[in-house]
């Protein structure tokens, strides 16, 4: 599942990276537009699992590697924003090496789960799960802001 996961945010992450911005373009959605949509999605995600302690509702089994662990946890609408965001202002190969060393980090975090889920306890894993969806919760809001930016109708100093 560990494996399934990582490679569907591989493949979801890069098809952004390399294509979002064409597809984009075809469908005529500016990208300040799809960072508002973005932060939006992940600012509502992370409000409900803060109210319900859930992210979605009910999953089947055999997907739950690819909905919701592989997108949208792992790669989900801010990092697809931030791909697309990044490809605009570095260069590909910085983009990629560094997209490639987070999704390293991501599998070694999940192959040592068992671990962390022993070390931390049930709770330490809701106090620093409330700890980072505040932290989500914030980022969606920044990706509002960067977007309203981006648009124009929102200037951001500093």
């Amino acid at each position: 599942m560990i494996h399934i996961a990582v490679i569907t945010a591989a493949v979801l992450g890069l098809a952004f990276l390399f294509f979002g911005r064409f597809i984009l373009d075809v469908i005529g959605i500016s990208l300040g537009s799809f960072a508002i949509a973005g932060g939006g999605l992940l600012l509502v995600l992370s409000i409900k699992y803060m109210i319900t302690g859930r992210w979605v509702e009910i999953v089947k089994e055999e997907m739950v590697a690819v909905v919701p662990i592989g997108t949208p946890l792992t790669v989900g609408p801010a990092t697809i924003t931030t791909l697309l965001l990044l490809g605009t202002q570095f260069p590909l190969y910085m983009v990629l090496l560094s997209f490639a060393l987070n999704l390293l980090i991501v599998w070694i975090v999940f192959m040592l789960s068992s671990q962390v889920v022993g070390f931390l306890g049930q709770g330490g894993l809701r106090a620093i799960s409330g700890i980072f969806n505040l932290l989500l919760a914030a980022i969606g809001v920044n990706m509002i802001f960067r977007g309203l930016d981006l648009l124009g109708i929102l200037k951001i100093t500093g």
